[in-house]
């Protein structure tokens, strides 16, 4: 008559501690190897070692956490040389010269001949998070394209379920509003932009991540992609807007043409400063938080340090979010303004 009550816990309540534990605990041990030589100097330590890119990536303490990336050189008497960056370290994680170079405080690789100069073609921890980033997108966007091909009029499934909905906001809220008629031309970039942007930020979050979207060569090289669609693509009346506004008696072209052209430039740097500044803050934020545990030494520090990264990670998961879409959304209306027809009359 009365129903057994189940023992076996939630799945999803078992799913969020579980990764509350993944996202913290790796955290803490990541922080733990940077809390020697002064406790103050180990945390700034192990949040510079986290924002900024290098030659070894370190997920967790121990001997089996520290990944080193290949260095790859090309000088013209010795060629292409190939190496992993351990060589760079001794025993004691301390910088030494190898075949030689030596690996500067910048993380620059220096031939300690004068004479002799090497391009640098590393793969560093930027590099490697770019290409997994890219394996994963492509991943999921040739399965939900897969899943099109081979039932072009069924319902998606997974993958393509999941991707559907937002490819209709991108189209519906993002380019058509503010490119108008000729949106499907630029629906490729926009969607691989947010894709990319919101992907990149999310994996950032991860414990032992790379701070991909919160490196400024890389929201530098998207921002100029957005640049040179939206230039590319003007059309007459969009560049007679910059060089010869319309309405504007002539003595005052003198001040608006400079302001028209510096805003060409102007608009893509703040889309490339707004999402380096954003993601990189909320690293930083988090990683602070985390290095609190090892400066003050606290059992209740720890508790309300640990309290406030899982609800930060939260925010930060928000963030990752607006930012792709802010950024998309900026990018479609400097496209759509370049390539619209103006009514003067």
């Amino acid at each position: 008559m009365f129903k057994k009550k189940s023992v076996v816990p939630n799945k999803a309540l078992f799913v969020s501690f579980l990764a509350l534990f993944l996202l913290v605990v790796p955290a803490l041990s990541s922080a733990k190897a940077y809390s020697g030589g002064g406790e103050e100097k180990g945390a700034t330590d192990f949040i510079l070692h986290h924002v900024v890119d290098d030659h070894v990536w370190h997920f967790f303490d121990g001997e089996y956490g520290t990944l080193y990336l290949p260095i790859i050189l090309y000088s013209e008497d010795r060629g292409v040389e190939v190496f992993s960056s351990h060589h760079f370290y001794d025993e004691h994680h301390e910088k030494v010269a190898y075949n030689g170079y030596e690996l500067g405080e910048d993380g620059h690789i220096a031939a300690l001949d004068a004479g002799r100069h090497a391009m640098d073609f590393s793969i560093t921890k930027n590099t490697a998070m770019l290409i997994l980033t890219m394996i994963v997108l492509s991943f999921i966007a040739l399965r939900a394209a897969s899943h099109y091909k081979k039932n072009p009029k069924s319902a998606p499934k997974g993958v393509a379920s999941f991707l559907e909905p937002i490819i209709i906001y991108v189209r519906d809220e993002i380019a058509k509003p503010n490119i108008g008629k000729k949106y499907e031309k630029f629906m490729p970039y926009l969607l691989t932009l947010f894709f990319f942007i919101w992907l990149g930020n999310l994996l950032g979050l991860i414990p032992g991540a790379s701070n991909l979207t919160g490196n400024i060569a890389v929201t530098f090289v998207l921002a100029v992609f957005t640049f040179i669609a939206t230039n590319v693509n003007g059309n007459k009346e969009y560049w007679k807007h910059v060089f010869a506004t319309p309405g504007v008696p002539k003595p005052l072209l003198l001040i608006m043409v400079p302001v028209e052209f510096i805003g060409l430039f102007t608009k893509p740097f703040s889309l490339m400063v707004r999402l380096f500044v954003a993601i990189t803050a909320g690293h930083i934020v988090i990683l602070s938080l985390i290095g609190l545990v090892f400066i003050f030494q606290s059992h209740a520090v720890g508790v309300a340090s640990t309290i406030m990264v899982i609800f930060i990670n939260m925010i930060e998961l928000l963030v990752a979010t607006i930012q792709a879409y802010v950024f998309t959304l900026f990018s479609a209306m400097y496209i759509g303004a370049a390539v619209a027809d103006h009514d003067h009359h």
